[in-house]
């Protein structure tokens, strides 16, 4: 008697209730692979067989539109047959510089020629404004160079992670010739640029940023935790390209040794040491730019750890988060000494600094802390803000204490009321 009353639809079979009828056709019981993702275009014609996918399951063809349920048409796409294909875009020269813009990745290069500018402005030698833009623009098609060269051997790699799918040479905007014939073009020029308008050893150290980050960087990322410090020794060459295209020296010489500036009350240094050119400058420099690094890289690559993992990059966010935590949390540590006793030490601030530098590092330094007692994606996100603002801050807190600076005002309007 139940069995009379029971309804149409009572019948019907569960699973053809919980989801339409298409996605039963794809449904796959085990996680598919990436390759997986990709079908041969016999695949989506309605007449062709069933073609096996990569993972060895059977997919059956679409089902025409004339096998659809009255009435529901709208659930299934229209035939292949149907679809408008979309023509590719005419390269303007306003859509080409948006793409070269892309392959040089602009964000990361105006950070680095804002870094190399650092060097300049923290120097005590003179420089003039052509020397000033050559800097800055050798710098920057050097870092173009390094950054189109990166995307062109990652090409496989970047088309597995959400973040950098929609790249120019993954999106096919740009054919791999056209990228490498810019990334020739920009290499030469840079390096070219700093050579002839700076001097030698600035060109010689773009050209070496250029190898170290398309060459060492990119390769190390597949095989070694190690590509973070190599690619922190990228990070930390700009400012001696700065330091460098001014005339100052990287390395101490007989003519150039290294002068320790020690506080006025433990030292009667004459004034005029102020303004020489001390080879341990630079590498102070040097070292706030490499160790800045890792606070602010672990903390956004364990943030998108999942996409390191699916392109097989050897990452320590991905084989041990707790280390990569460690790590940063150090070298937010070690950024206390280097800018409160290296930097005032070595003539590039007074020991002003020291003081006033200890707000954005104490603060910053809690929050690698707090990362690494509690690793959570809040924390690295949190972790990541801060070491944003963390260069621009103390950047911007040298050249306001630049020895030398305040002193030489005082010294210009001492000298024109004695001559008035």
């Amino acid at each position: 008697m139940r069995a009379a009353h029971r309804l149409p639809w009572a019948y019907i079979c569960r699973d053809c209730v919980r989801r339409p009828r298409l996605a039963s056709t794809l449904a796959v019981t085990k996680p598919a692979g990436f390759a997986s993702f990709f079908f041969h275009n016999a695949r989506w014609q309605t007449s062709a067989p069933a073609q096996r996918l990569p993972s060895g399951h059977i997919a059956s063809p679409l089902p025409p539109l004339a096998h659809t349920i009255a009435g529901h048409a709208d659930q299934y796409p229209p035939p292949p047959s149907a679809l408008p294909y979309r023509k590719a875009k005419v390269l303007t020269p306003s859509r080409l510089l948006k793409i070269y813009s892309e392959l040089s990745k602009t964000r990361l290069t105006v950070l680095v020629v804002l870094t190399a500018m650092s060097g300049v402005a923290l120097s005590p030698l003179p420089t003039t404004v052509p020397v000033l833009l050559s800097t800055a623009i050798g710098t920057a098609l050097c870092s173009a160079s390094a950054n189109t060269l990166n995307q062109i051997q990652e090409v496989p790699l970047d088309a597995q992670m959400p973040r950098t799918r929609m790249r120019p040479l993954v999106r096919r905007a740009i054919t791999p010739l056209h990228a490498a014939g810019f990334a020739t073009v920009t290499g030469i020029a840079g390096p070219a640029i700093l050579w002839t308008m700076c001097n030698p050893t600035t060109a010689l150290l773009g050209a070496a940023n250029i190898a170290l980050y398309a060459g060492a960087y990119t390769w190390l990322k597949r095989k070694s935790v190690l590509n973070t410090w190599v690619g922190s020794v990228v990070g930390g060459i700009p400012p001696l390209m700065g330091w460098t295209a001014c005339g100052g020296n990287i390395l101490p010489s007989a003519e150039y040794p290294i002068h320790l500036f020690l506080p006025s009350f433990l030292s009667s240094a004459p004034t005029d040491l102020a303004l020489i050119d001390n080879p341990l400058a630079p590498w102070a420099l040097f070292l706030i730019l490499y160790s800045w690094q890792f606070p602010h890289f672990n903390a956004i690559s364990y943030l998108v750890r999942e996409s390191y993992a699916v392109a097989g990059y050897r990452m320590l966010c991905v084989l041990s988060p707790p280390k990569n935590a460690l790590v940063a949390l150090r070298h937010a540590l070690v950024l206390i000494p280097i800018c409160s006793v290296l930097v005032p030490l070595s003539g590039l601030t007074s020991w002003t600094f020291a003081l006033v530098s200890l707000v954005p590092n104490v603060v910053c330094a809690r929050a690698a802390w707090q990362f690494w007692k509690h690793t959570t994606e809040k924390n690295a996100k949190k972790l990541w803000h801060y070491y944003l603002a963390y260069l621009p801050a103390v950047l911007g807190l040298m050249m306001v204490c630049k020895r030398g600076l305040w002193g030489s005002w005082f010294e210009t309007e001492e000298k024109s009321d004695v001559e008035s």
